[in-house]
């Protein structure tokens, strides 16, 4: 039974939106954990210092080579050979030369990067001592490793998504982040500091395991192939080149973010991974799992020339990532201090360094909306096999980041990332919406800004309310210990929530009505197996 339900096949974006969601849920809070015991461990100074900044080099070449070849073009080839009665054995054909391929290039560039590690580290961190950039170096040759695990993981993890196999692909980042627990609270017992290095190669292979028992459990099996002139392949590098510019434009900004703040204090640069990585919770949770759960939808709508489904499903999504990610926005500026005292607050990591990570994730926060939203525009874009506008887009805005973050750092200091982060996102956004509306003729924006208007004035009463609690809690909990703190803030963020609900129920939102509608089937009836499903029904 158990074995079965890892290998469903999710029928609606309603569902695999929920699957995904609860296990980015499972997974952000792993992530949480695992900054919770390295700031604990380590605290905001130098050792995690080194441990962020090694990973730029590897996460360069993850996200150039890997990301970039498939997210914009692999996941629609293959579905569409895959879900042929007569396409399957091609589209394993076409896995194994992707893999290949991606293998060879990734193999090319890990060797190459372990050789330039030195001189690397030293440009991406500047501002370091010359032992700690020797550490770096170090620390980016085992995380290089990690990197060969993964490639493969995600050519696999795309044909699970190709196929709407869901569950084992959000799954498989939950032992990811197992890995590097057990890194940093056994590796580094064994090998000193350098064992939070090997415990993400150990992540990495958890990764890779996962998903290649999720493909072996459908029918794939390895061969080598090595066809660059097969039209499937010579149409993923067409569509391969513009994202592959896009993503090194973006993964130069941050590593020249990771230059800017080596500059700044010690502590830096963990104060702005830890702020980032718990902005990305909900974001997450939310904005990626509707991207990922809808792309396979758009991309049958434009592969069968359906503008008026594609549009239904772009807008449905659009207005449920809103209803669910405002209020997390909300709750993220007024409770900020405690979430991040919750999370990462613990022995090194005092009280100063809680502010400073606090004031960043307060930048962060207002660009929840626009982040996830920017993930629905993106998959949009590539559904219609056009990478070429996101990567232009995406080139201003990252010069934008760049110029903020010179500016803001400068009279904000780490916070300023937040703030110059918040303003390009929004920019994306915008620039994004517009040649998409200009293509489709309309994005149902009527519909959007009529649930935005209920969304953003439950948001704010809700904020009001929280705000209010937060002083009275105190009466009733002392902040002096982690569950003094942890109280406030559920206390104030739950009623705060259960009052957006309210509000949006009395405003008679539709998504509200919808999720609404939704929980119940899903509690009380048992769906009919021949009951039809709509690919542009509301996304819940």
């Amino acid at each position: 039974m158990w074995l079965k339900f890892f290998h469903n096949e999710s029928k609606t974006i309603a569902g695999a939106a929920v699957l995904i969601g609860v296990l980015s849920f499972c997974s952000r809070m792993m992530g949480l954990i695992r900054d919770r015991i390295l700031a604990g461990a380590f605290g905001a100074g130098d050792t995690l210092d080194i441990y962020y900044a090694a990973f730029k080099i590897p996460d360069f070449l993850f996200n150039l080579i890997v990301i970039g070849a498939l997210s914009a073009s692999f996941i629609p080839l293959f579905a569409k050979f895959y879900h042929r009665p007569d396409g399957k054995e091609y589209a394993w054909r076409l896995t194994n030369n992707v893999l290949n391929l991606i293998g060879c290039m990734v193999l090319v560039g890990t060797v190459v990067l372990f050789f330039l590690r030195e001189p690397l580290s030293a440009w991406i961190a500047p501002g370091f001592s010359l032992g700690k950039q020797h550490m770096v170096a170090h620390w980016t040759g085992i995380m290089l490793l990690a990197q060969v695990f993964l490639a493969a993981s995600v050519v696999f993890g795309s044909a699970l998504q190709g196929m709407k196999r869901f569950f084992l692909y959000a799954l498989a980042p939950i032992f990811y982040n197992i890995g590097i627990i057990v890194g940093a609270l056994w590796l580094t017992r064994l090998f000193g500091p350098i064992g939070l290095a090997w415990g993400v190669a150990l992540g990495a292979f958890f990764h890779f395991s996962i998903q290649i028992y999720g493909v072996l459990a459908a029918g794939y099996r390895y061969i080598w192939t090595f066809e660059w002139r097969d039209q499937s392949v010579q149409e993923i590098f067409r569509l391969m080149g513009p994202r592959l510019l896009g993503l090194a434009v973006a993964q130069v900004n941050v590593v020249l973010m990771t230059v800017i703040a080596s500059w700044l204090l010690p502590g830096s640069l963990t104060i702005l991974n830890f702020a980032y990585n718990i902005q990305f919770f909900p974001v997450g949770i939310i904005g990626i799992a509707y991207a990922v759960a809808v792309f396979p939808v758009l991309s049958d709508h434009a592969e069968q020339r359906h503008p008026e489904r594609f549009v239904s499903a772009f807008s449905a999504s659009v207005r449920q990532t809103l209803f669910l990610i405002v209020p997390m926005m909300f709750v993220f500026l007024i409770l900020r201090a405690q979430i991040v005292r919750v999370v990462v607050g613990a022995g090194k990591f005092g009280w100063s360094e809680t502010i400073q990570t606090a004031n960043t994730l307060a930048f962060f926060a207002l660009s929840f909306f626009s982040q996830s939203i920017v993930y629905l525009l993106a998959r949009a874009y590539f559904a219609l096999r056009d990478t070429m506008t996101p990567f232009i887009i995406g080139l201003a805005t990252a010069v934008i980041n760049l110029l903020a973050s010179l500016y803001f750092t400068q009279w904000l200091g780490v916070p300023g990332f937040g703030a110059a982060f918040t303003l390009s996102s929004v920019i994306n956004m915008a620039l994004l919406w517009v040649p998409l509306r200009a293509r489709m003729g309309n994005l149902d924006e009527w519909r959007i800004l009529s649930s935005l208007y209920i969304i953003t004035t439950a948001g704010v009463i809700a904020a009001l309310v929280m705000q209010i609690l937060k002083p009275l809690t105190v009466l009733l909990v002392p902040l002096n210990t982690f569950f003094g703190v942890f109280l406030q803030g559920a206390i104030a963020g739950g009623i705060g929530l259960l009052v957006y609900a309210g509000i949006a129920w009395i405003l008679k939102s539709p998504e509200m009505r919808d999720l609404t509608v939704s929980i119940q089937k899903k509690l009380f009836r048992k769906s009919s197996p021949e009951e039809p499903i709509s690919s542009d029904s509301p996304v819940l």
